[in-house]
């Protein structure tokens, strides 16, 4: 049976505007008949591994994500002195391996280069993509079937393997996520607000004109976030072929990312960073379940991360009553009092089989998770 890890985070934004909706508004949701603050999981995931967090510890295991390779492979064969007519053609040819191209545009005379939707590329797809590419350009000839074999089934991709991939023209090469991600709500009731702002030209001495050079209006809220995932950890050590280092790598960096990188959204403008105040790891085999029940009534009052901590506490407590323990172990890190630590989170979720059931073997005895790890 599957080995799920489970996190549950709870993150305090101050005033921001991280995740926009077609308005340029807060994204936002109704449950429990109240409005919240919602970031969406896209928004997320693209933050986490597009992060220079993620590009550090995962160095040559990030995919790219791209409509665009046809126009890469274009311009590198017209570098290397091929015609245009035949640098193009190879190109689509190469592109269509991972999706049907656009249709020719006069106006863009590359647009039929582009495939429809985006395709995510692996670190050797890209690679073997390039190699070709010299290849064509050296040899001065077209591709043959065989030089098109590009697509991968086994790859390094960490992103990949985490956040799955769909390509509609190849389903043979899908990958499925080994990561769900839920979309992060405030535990409480949120109302968006109007910022008015102005803008003063320097150069205006005053003497003609008083008013402002420029007058807008953008909206925020702030609020604390619960978010939940949930990582079938053996699909992705599958997904990564099998290697125990890279997949240790991976859950690390998405559990470091997860606690520490939001969304850009504003950011010049609001300053919004932060880290997750309070995370629970829970691990098993056991059927996953999400804790948002806990936040169906929002919260209420002044200290609303402390009251959301107990709520989710609660919560949790009382599933395992009626249910029985909904997984084997579980973790907490809770920075409102000091107590664990993001480096214990993140051995806890990186533990392997073996060394997980030596874990919940000898737990008690066990200052914490991370001696096991360094044992």
């Amino acid at each position: 049976m599957s080995i799920f890890i489970q996190l549950h985070l709870l993150t305090s934004y101050p005033p921001s505007n991280l995740n926009r909706d077609d308005l340029g508004r807060p994204k936002t949701a109704i449950m429990g008949g109240k409005p919240r603050l919602r970031i969406s999981s896209q928004s997320l995931k693209r933050a986490w591994r597009t992060s220079d967090m993620f590009a550090e510890a995962l160095k040559g295991h990030i995919g790219i994500r791209t409509k665009n390779m046809g126009v890469e492979v274009y311009n590198e064969l017209r570098k290397n002195n091929i015609s245009e007519a035949n640098a193009k053609a190879w190109a689509k040819k190469i592109a269509e391996v991972f999706g049907k191209c656009k249709a020719e545009n006069k106006a863009n005379p590359l647009e039929d280069l582009e495939i429809e939707q985006l395709a995510h590329f692996s670190p050797e797809e890209r690679e073997g993509i390039f190699n070709l590419t010299s290849k064509l350009a050296s040899s001065n000839s077209a591709p043959s079937a065989e030089d098109l074999s590009l697509l991968m089934k086994k790859h390094t991709a960490a992103d990949i393997a985490m956040f799955g991939r769909m390509l509609a023209s190849s389903p043979a090469y899908n990958s499925e996520a080994a990561v769900q991600v839920g979309h992060a709500i405030t535990v409480h009731e949120v109302a968006v607000e109007d910022d008015y702002f102005t803008a003063v030209d320097d150069l205006n001495s005053g003497e003609d004109d008083l008013g402002a050079a420029h007058i807008g209006e953008t909206e925020f809220a702030s609020g604390v976030f619960y978010l939940y995932v949930c990582i079938n950890r053996d699909l992705l050590e599958e997904n990564l072929g099998g290697d125990l280092d890279l997949t240790k790598k991976a859950l690390a960096a998405l559990v470091e990312a997860a606690a520490k990188v939001g969304p850009n959204g504003k950011q010049n403008s609001f300053a919004s960073r932060a880290y997750a105040s309070y995370i629970i790891a829970e691990k098993g085999d056991q059927q996953p379940r999400s804790l948002s029940v806990a936040f169906l009534k929002p919260i209420r009052g002044y200290d609303v991360m402390n009251e959301a901590i107990k709520a989710l506490e609660t919560t949790q407590a009382n599933m395992e009553k009626v249910y029985g323990p909904c997984a084997a172990s579980n973790l907490v890190m809770n920075a409102e009092i000091g107590k664990g630590s993001l480096d214990d989170i993140s051995a806890f979720v990186t533990l392997t089989d073996e060394e997980f059931r030596d874990y919940i073997e000898h737990k008690d005895s066990l200052h914490d998770v991370a001696a096991l790890v360094t044992e």
